[in-house]
């Protein structure tokens, strides 16, 4: 694959960087990480063999550029370093709502693989929505996501800005969805420390059940639902006319037309 250029080691960049490191994806010292704040991913990274804000020279032997900087940032870090990068080098952007045709326009024509993952990447159980024309690109993002978690390949650009909001914003969804649990059990007279265990343990619990059974999220559903019993008075209540269904429906729908915006 040849050396990496990261362009951004925040949040999301500090997560693939974990996520790398513990799966073995490819050896440290081919990563060259390019951020004035570094983090502690970053930081070990750096101990174990990559390098921190290399110079032009260095650059310009990266094969794969990561441009992992925020939406708002990322045409400052195209004319950054733009002149330094070699003539092949490949784009892989995790910038969200930014069309390929845009960054390969402001990185010199180079290719571009647009990727949307997700921050369980950093262990080893990410989600990354995949969108790119040329397949040298798609190539050579596709390994190093899978490495760190499943890759859904998408045909259509526009359905980015979907998968944006049902994948990679959606981990907040999720723990809003905790978080509002343990205060409706609080609010119920348990104690909080009692309501923390019990909505995140159930909540982790299910998840991984999801995912090692095989069955569907709605075959589940009717497994733990006794007709008239409790379960089934709360889901009269979260799948109700102002449920859980409009309620997502709305929150993706705006992330979405969010995702739009931030690539106008």
């Amino acid at each position: 694959m040849g050396p990496i250029l990261m362009l951004g080691a925040g949040r999301m960049g500090g997560a693939l960087i974990a996520g790398w490191r513990k799966a073995g994806a490819f050896p440290l010292s081919d990563l060259m990480i390019r951020d004035p704040q570094a983090g502690d991913e970053a930081k070990a990274a750096v101990a174990a063999g990559a390098s921190l804000d290399p110079d032009a020279e260095a650059m310009g032997r990266a094969k794969v550029v990561l441009l992992a900087v925020k939406p708002q940032l990322w045409r400052d870090a195209a004319v950054e370093v733009g002149g330094s990068l070699s003539s092949d080098a490949v784009i892989v952007s995790v910038a969200a709502g930014v069309a390929a045709a845009q960054i390969s326009q402001a990185f010199g024509g180079r290719p571009v693989a647009r990727i949307m993952p997700t921050t369980a990447a950093a262990i080893g159980q990410g989600t990354a929505s995949l969108y790119a024309t040329d397949a040298a690109a798609r190539d050579i993002a596709r390994p190093l996501f899978e490495a760190v978690g499943a890759v859904v390949e998408l045909e259509d650009e526009e359905l980015m800005h979907a998968a944006t909001a049902v994948s990679g914003s959606a981990p907040a969804y999720l723990y809003a969805f905790v978080e509002a649990l343990e205060a409706a059990g609080e609010a119920a007279g348990l104690p909080a420390e009692s309501a923390r265990t019990l909505a995140r343990a159930t909540i982790s619990g299910a998840a991984a059940l999801l995912a090692q059974s095989g069955e569907e999220p709605s075959e589940l559903r009717r497994q733990v639902t006794s007709p008239g019993g409790t379960t089934q008075a709360a889901l009269d209540v979260l799948m109700g006319e102002a449920g859980l269904g409009p309620l997502l429906k709305d929150a993706v729908a705006a992330a979405a037309r969010r995702s739009r915006e931030l690539g106008a």
